[in-house]
């Protein structure tokens, strides 16, 4: 399990106000960080390179303190109601991840320390709403299991949707990092999930994350601390050998488990699929990666606001689809199943 040490840090005025901000610019201090002042978590400028590609891979391991002004949640749908903002951006560099196009202009890291401030906006969503359940997604546009060791803002929001009637959190993540919120008191409010894949889709597209092996472990301990459990398989991509290697993720997956009740466990199962500008940004971050964007084999799949992606051909689709059926029904009949191109 390694802990996230970022090259360069930078804190707002403001954040060192709050408690948490102390405690991380302690941590950072302590670890050797260079710490630098910016006006804005918003507006950061200083950031070394001298090409564009190095500033971004700069960007990527810079982690930027900050206080969240906005407290008006971003609707999650459909996988919650909303987003609920305590981290943004991402250490990782899957060649694949929408947050290549989403954040293009801000890939740094960004944590915000006013927590009381947004548990008090997700404790109005959630009265609002009641006695309906309110649910949050805390990993939108971010891993918030990779900046635990630093922060401590999960376990916090975890403990406090344990005590709410009427809310629950879920997130995913692709870091190990998950020792300190196995004893948290979540009271099954918390859906834990981690995106896995076949190892050859790690190792070649998901650099700076942690192994498969890894993840695999860490999904141990959650289940046996208790929290509901899912996994997220994306992207499903059709390399040679595919077969074989999801084959072997899921036998892994069974024999790590094994033991577990299998009964809340969830699987979203999302097949790869790029937009002409995702490809763009991809080749010119990734020059040499491997991951295929041919449109000419693929079908073109029109999305919401007129916006469409290239998803693999119908035939590819249901071969995938009846893979995972099989798979999924032999190591986990009691999981449920969301399919997504």
């Amino acid at each position: 399990m390694k802990i996230f040490k970022p090259d360069l840090a930078f804190f707002e005025p403001a954040a060192l106000d709050y408690p948490i901000g102390v405690s991380i610019y302690r941590k950072l201090k302590k670890m050797g960080v260079e710490i630098r002042r910016t006006t804005s978590h918003n507006r950061v400028t200083g950031i070394p390179g001298n090409t564009e590609w190095e500033k971004y891979k700069i960007s990527k391991r810079t982690l930027v303190v900050g206080v969240r002004k906005t407290l008006e949640f971003d609707s999650s749908k459909p996988s919650a109601e909303y987003a609920l903002p305590i981290s943004t951006g991402c250490m990782g560099h899957c060649h694949y991840c929408y947050l290549q196009t989403t954040m293009g202009s801000k890939p740094y890291v960004r944590v915000y320390v006013n927590m009381d401030e947004i548990l008090e906006a997700a404790k109005k969503y959630i009265d609002e709403r009641a006695p309906e359940i309110t649910r949050f997604e805390a990993a939108c546009t971010s891993d918030p299991v990779s900046l635990e060791p630093l922060t401590g803002n999960l376990k916090r929001v975890i403990e406090f949707m344990g005590k709410e009637e009427f809310g629950r959190l879920r997130f995913v993540t692709k870091y190990d990092t998950v020792d300190s919120l196995l004893d948290a008191d979540h009271r099954g409010h918390t859906r834990f999930r981690f995106s896995v894949n076949a190892a050859y889709v790690i190792k070649n597209f998901e650099p700076a994350t942690s192994s498969f092996e890894e993840r695999v472990i860490a999904a141990g301990k959650v289940s046996r601390a208790g929290y509901p459990l899912g996994f997220i398989v994306a992207p499903i991509i059709r390399f040679e050998g595919w077969k074989q290697g999801y084959r072997e993720l899921m036998e892994r997956l069974a024999k790590e488990l094994d033991g577990a009740s299998h009964e809340n466990l969830t699987f979203e199962l999302i097949q790869h699929r790029f937009t002409k500008t995702a490809k763009h940004v991809i080749l010119k971050r990734y020059p040499k990666t491997k991951l295929e964007m041919n449109e000419e084999e693929r079908k073109y799949k029109w999305g919401r606001y007129g916006r469409g992606k290239y998803v693999y051909r119908d035939d590819e689709q249901e071969e995938i689809r009846e893979l995972f059926h099989d798979l999924v029904e032999r190591y986990f009949p009691q999981a449920t199943i969301e399919y997504f191109t």
